[in-house]
C-alpha cells in the first residue's frame, strides 16, 4: 500500500487545472511528491486530444464563445470530449512503474475503478471492445484519455454524475457517434457530486492500492512551491 494525496479543487477553469497537472507532473517525475488524484468539476469546456478533429464540434465557434464555453487542444489521447458541472473529473498524477510502466493495464484499471464505484448504486458498468471508458447498455458514462509523460500519468477520467447531457449535442463525444448518459439518468433522480466522489475515491485508493492523505489546494501550492522544474 502506497502513500497518496487525494485532491479536492471544486469547480475551477479548465486551464487552471490543466496547469495544476503540469506542475505536479513535474513534481512526481522528480519524485518530490507521491502520487496524487486531483478531483475537479469544471464550467464548460471542450478539449480536444491529440488524435482529435475540430470537424467533431458540431457548432460553431462563435456560437461557442456566445455560450462562454472554451476549446483546448491538450496532450491527451482520444477525440473530442466535454465537461462541465455536475462531472467529476478525476486526474491522477501516478508514476507508472507500480504498474510495469503498462499504459493499456493502467486505462483498464481506470475503467476498473468506476465500474467498481458504479456498483455502490446497483449498475453494472460495461467495457466495450476498442472504445475506452465505461458503459452501460452502449451509452457512455465515462470518459477516459490520458497521457504519459516520462512515466507519470495525467489527465484521465471524466464520470457523468448529473451534468447538461444537452451539451453534449455540441459535439460527437470522443468522435464515436455514441451516445452517452449519467448516474442521475439511470437512478432517476439528481445525484449531487458529494455523493459520489468518496465513493470515487474509495473505488481508486482499492483499485491502486493507495492510501490516500486529504491535501487541500493551497497545500498543495505550499508544497510544490517553486521547487518543480518545467513538465515536459
Amino acid at each position: 500500500m502506497r502513500d497518496a494525496w487525494f485532491v479536492e479543487c471544486g469547480r475551477i477553469p479548465y486551464g487552471e487545472a490543466w496547469a495544476l497537472q503540469r506542475a505536479l507532473l513535474a513534481a512526481r517525475q522528480a519524485e518530490q511528491i507521491p502520487d496524487v488524484l486531483l478531483s475537479v468539476e469544471h464550467p464548460p469546456v471542450l478539449t480536444i486530444g491529440r488524435a482529435g478533429r475540430a470537424s467533431n464540434i458540431l457548432v460553431s465557434r462563435e456560437l461557442l464563445d456566445a455560450h462562454g464555453i472554451d476549446v483546448h487542444h491538450v496532450e491527451r489521447g482520444g477525440d473530442v470530449t466535454y465537461h462541465g458541472p455536475g462531472q467529476l473529473v478525476g486526474y491522477p498524477i501516478l508514476n507508472l512503474r507500480s504498474l510495469g510502466e503498462d499504459v493499456v493495464r493502467y486505462v483498464r484499471q481506470l475503467e476498473g475503478t468506476l465500474m467498481l464505484a458504479l456498483e455502490t448504486w446497483g449498475i453494472t458498468g460495461e467495457r466495450l471492445r476498442g472504445f475506452p471508458g465505461v458503459w452501460i447498455g452502449g451509452e457512455k458514462i465515462v470518459a477516459i484519455g490520458v497521457a504519459v509523460k516520462r512515466k507519470v500519468t495525467m489527465h484521465g477520467f471524466a464520470f457523468n454524475v448529473d451534468p447538461d447531457l444537452s451539451h453534449f449535442a455540441l459535439i460527437n463525444p470522443c468522435g464515436l457517434g455514441r451516445p452517452v448518459t449519467s448516474l442521475a439518468r439511470v437512478l432517476g433522480r439528481p445525484v449531487p457530486l458529494d455523493e459520489v466522489r468518496p465513493v470515487v475515491a474509495r473505488a481508486f485508493a482499492e483499485t491502486f492500492e493507495v492510501a490516500f492523505e486529504a491535501v487541500s489546494p493551497s497545500e498543495i501550492h505550499a508544497r510544490l512551491g517553486a521547487a518543480a522544474p518545467p513538465a515536459v
